[in-house]
């Protein structure tokens, strides 16, 4: 299975580079899924339907968020929608949506993508390495391959989800800061 992550599609910028650039590398990679974080991706603060569609219309599978999927509030019914949308899991029980879906790949292959939220400098929110430990082991039952977006502001929280989840997951991804620190590697247990 080859899946393109993309982090952080900032406003109308990111995605006419999205629109431009990713059909040429679905087909140079023979991708079979492409994720984004698409939080800003509405006018740079939030996501609304109409973007929500727009981005699903150019390639992508399943869109990730974060913090500022509250932003605009016009996403909130979109959430519950069956649309294939994710906010953080570890807000708090009954915030619309969810925090993990499984999609297929055309050829039949599944992938479960877990989207949670960090605390180190953001908001007060139920432990991401409680929540993600317990929907890991969910999450395993249903799919070989698992993709995390750790939608969090510290490297080190993003480092240490990593080694957390290592060995259980097939890749840990960080989004949130719009800054690439370029630090991929392969843990120990397998884990990207």
């Amino acid at each position: 299975m080859k899946v393109l992550f993309i982090g952080d599609l900032i406003g109308k910028a990111g995605r006419r580079a999205l629109k431009e650039i990713v059909p040429a590398l679905v087909l140079e990679h023979d991708l079979d899924l492409v994720v984004a974080n698409g939080e800003n991706s509405a006018g740079g603060f939030g996501i609304i339907p109409k973007v929500a569609d727009e981005l699903f219309d150019n390639n992508v599978s399943l869109i990730t968020t974060g913090n500022h999927i509250w932003d605009k509030k016009e996403i909130i019914p979109y959430l519950d929608s069956g649309a294939p949308i994710i906010r953080p899991g570890n807000y708090p029980p009954g915030a619309p949506g969810t925090g993990c879906l499984t999609i297929e790949t055309p050829g039949g292959e599944r992938l479960t993508v877990i989207n949670a939220s960090g605390r180190v400098f953001m908001d007060n929110l139920d432990c991401p390495f409680r929540y993600l430990d317990e929907e890991v082991e969910r999450a395993r039952a249903e799919s070989l391959a698992i993709l995390v977006d750790f939608h969090a502001e510290a490297t080190s929280e993003k480092v240490a989800m990593g080694r957390f989840l290592d060995g259980r997951v097939s890749a840990v991804v960080g989004t949130h800061t719009h800054v690439q620190t370029a630090d991929e590697k392969i843990l120990a247990g397998g884990t990207g």
